[in-house]
């Protein structure tokens, strides 16, 4: 099934066309008068040369007038072969659509409504025939049903016609276009980028690219760069002070030697203020309890980081590099996105 863009935005044309898979564009005047567009031959010309193919439309009251319209268009500069005129269906369009179709050039007669004017196109040889969905069904039509009708035309009578499937409101036009059978859908750029997206496939993706970082990035990649400190003969405001400017949850404590001690966290602050109070914050850091501080070496994967936040129960490692202290990991770190 060829798939079109259904736009006269230059912007989102020219970006949907990078997907590289476009057949080609669809256009209409409305459209460019909704983008302000004054010069149109202008633009029909630029279009041609960024996409496929491109359908433009061949205006005129009476067969010969539309005749006239594509030939001038051709003449103009447009590749026959890369070009397809759009003929609103009448007694005057099929008409011209069996003149400009003997002579090799393509056509789609549109604003098809009913079967017998899809027939009526078929007839006359239209390369295309596009029935419009959505406005078939705002006026409470089976536009479905009709669609469906068309294709079987074209495949029980052999004809060399192609249906467009045209006037895609949402999603689930495309997929009903696809269960049909259709030759050929035309749908806007905000529904095509739509066409990729499901949930249950980010949800996947996310859970792959976390997956293979755990097995691939390093700890000292992500590690934050901040490495605040205190000594054991400073006070717990120090502390505080160090863990407010570091932006970090904790606080290295050193001994004298400037070996690691232990780890004051958040949570130790609140359970030190909860037993003394204010006269906690003039406590030195010598007189707290530490536990031995878990510990990961710089070069460890962040599955092992991973895993020792789970086993311990904690929200910050310290980070070693050839046994000296090289920052800490916090458990937010984890989360980030790029490296």
């Amino acid at each position: 099934m060829e798939l079109y863009l259904d736009s006269a935005d230059l912007k989102e044309i020219e970006e949907a066309f990078q997907l590289g898979f476009l057949a080609g564009l669809t256009t209409t005047p409305t459209f460019m008068h909704r983008q302000g567009v004054t010069d149109v031959d202008s633009l029909i010309l630029k279009l041609a040369g960024i996409v496929p193919v491109l359908q433009v439309e061949a205006l005129g009251e009476t067969a010969d007038e539309i005749y006239k319209e594509a030939h001038r268009q051709i003449q103009m500069g447009l590749d026959i072969k890369k070009s397809v005129f759009k003929i609103p269906v009448s007694l005057e369009g099929v008409k011209a659509c069996k003149k400009l179709t003997d002579e090799g050039i393509m056509v789609n007669v549109h604003l098809v409504y009913t079967l017998q004017q899809a027939y009526m196109a078929m007839a006359a040889g239209a390369t295309y025939v596009c029935p419009l969905v959505g406005r078939l069904q705002d006026q409470g039509h089976d536009a479905l049903t009709l669609v469906e009708q068309c294709v079987q035309a074209v495949n029980y009578y052999g004809y060399n016609t192609k249906i467009m499937f045209s006037s895609v409101r949402n999603v689930e036009h495309v997929r009903n276009a696809i269960n049909i059978g259709v030759h050929t859908i035309t749908a806007p750029y905000k529904i095509i980028r739509q066409l990729t997206e499901n949930n249950f496939t980010t949800l996947g993706t996310e859970q792959f690219f976390e997956h293979t970082k755990l097995m691939t990035v390093k700890v000292k990649q992500v590690m934050g760069k901040g490495n605040p400190t205190v000594g054991v003969q400073q006070t717990l405001t120090d502390a505080i002070i160090k863990m407010t400017e570091g932006g970090f949850g904790c606080v290295t404590v050193l001994n004298e030697n400037g070996e690691v001690m232990g780890v004051f966290t958040d949570g130790d602050l609140r359970r030190a203020i909860q037993e003394s109070g204010k006269e906690a914050l003039s406590r030195k850091m010598t007189e707290f309890n530490y536990r031995t501080p878990v510990t990961i070496d710089s070069d460890a994967l962040l599955y092992e980081a991973q895993q020792a936040f789970k086993t311990h129960q904690i929200d910050n490692i310290l980070v070693m590099e050839h046994g000296k202290l090289a920052g800490v990991l916090d458990i937010q770190d984890m989360n980030k996105t790029s490296v």
